[in-house]
C-alpha cells in the first residue's frame, strides 16, 4: 500500500493538506512534534471522513529521529512504502538580522531545510527502488523575493527550491518527481496576528488564501496527472510579483 506523509500536519497548511490527500484515498502519515492533541485531532478527523491515517512523532530537525521513526514505521508496515512525502514542517522567528539570535537562524534554518534533508534522504531510496514517488515540498513567497525581517525563513525557503531543483534531475530517471509549492498570505495561525486589511490591500485578488486551496494544489501533484512536472516552483499567492 502507498502511504502520503504529511510533516508539520497538526494545523494550518499540514492538516489541510493531510485531509486532502486522504480523501484522495491515500492513507496518511500525520508528523507533529509537540502537539499531539490538535495532531489526534486530525487523524480523528480523516477517519471520520472514511480515510485511513496514523501518528509519527518526530522532530525533522532531528536526523536521529527521523531514522528512528521510519524505521520503526517501515518495521511495522513491511508491505508498505511512502509514496508521497509533503515536506511543510517549518517555523517562523522574525526578526532583523541585525538583531537575529543565533537560536533564532539555526531553529528556522533547521526546522525547514535539515527536514527537508533528513526525511527525503530517508525516504527517496524506496520511491527510486519502486519507480514511483511524489515529493512536494513547501516554500514560501518569501523564499523567491524576500521580506523584511525573515532572512531566516527566506533563506530557509529559498533553499528549498533549490535543493528540490537539484534533487528533481537526480531522482527522475527512476519516476520520482520533486516540486515546491509556494504559498503567499494563507489564513492560518502562522499569519493571524498579521493586519489582515494590510495584507489584503497587498494581494492583487484582494483577499488571502484559504489552506484548502495549497492542499489542492499539492493533491494535484502528488496524483498521477502530474506525473510530466518536475523541478518546478508553483506560486500561490493571488497575484502577488
Amino acid at each position: 500500500m502507498e502511504y502520503a506523509l504529511v510533516t508539520g500536519a497538526s494545523r494550518g497548511l499540514g492538516r489541510a493538506i493531510a485531509e486532502r490527500l486522504a480523501k484522495d484515498g491515500y492513507p496518511v502519515i500525520v508528523n507533529y512534534n509537540n502537539s499531539e492533541k490538535a495532531a489526534r485531532e486530525v487523524v480523528d478527523s480523516i477517519v471520520a471522513a472514511g480515510g485511513k491515517a496514523e501518528l509519527m512523532k518526530l522532530d525533522v530537525s532531528n536526523a536521529s529521529e527521523v531514522e528512528a521513526a521510519i524505521e520503526a514505521w517501515d518495521a511495522s508496515h513491511p508491505e508498505d512504502y511512502i509514496s508521497v512525502l509533503v515536506n511543510n514542517a517549518g517555523i517562523r522567528q522574525d526578526n532583523l538580522l541585525v538583531f537575529m539570535q543565533d537560536e533564532q537562524w539555526e531553529s528556522v534554518v533547521n526546522t525547514t531545510l535539515g527536514g527537508f534533508f533528513h526525511l527525503t534522504r530517508r525516504l527517496v531510496k524506496s520511491m527510486m527502488t519502486h519507480r514511483n514517488g511524489r515529493i512536494v515540498n513547501i516554500s514560501s513567497v518569501s523564499g523567491i523575493k524576500g521580506m523584511p525581517g525573515q532572512t531566516n525563513y527566506s533563506a530557509a525557503k529559498a533553499g528549498i527550491i533549490g535543493a528540490s531543483k537539484a534533487l528533481a534531475l537526480e531522482v527522475a530517471p527512476r519516476k520520482v518527481t520533486v516540486n515546491v509549492v509556494a504559498p503567499g498570505f494563507i489564513a492560518t495561525d502562522m499569519t493571524a496576528e498579521l493586519d489582515q486589511e494590510m495584507i489584503k490591500k497587498m494581494v492583487p485578488l484582494g483577499r488571502i488564501g484559504k489552506p484548502e486551496e495549497v492542499a489542492a494544489l499539492v493533491s494535484f501533484l502528488a496524483s498521477k496527472d502530474a506525473a510530466y512536472i518536475t523541478g518546478q516552483v508553483v506560486s500561490i499567492n493571488g497575484g502577488i510579483i
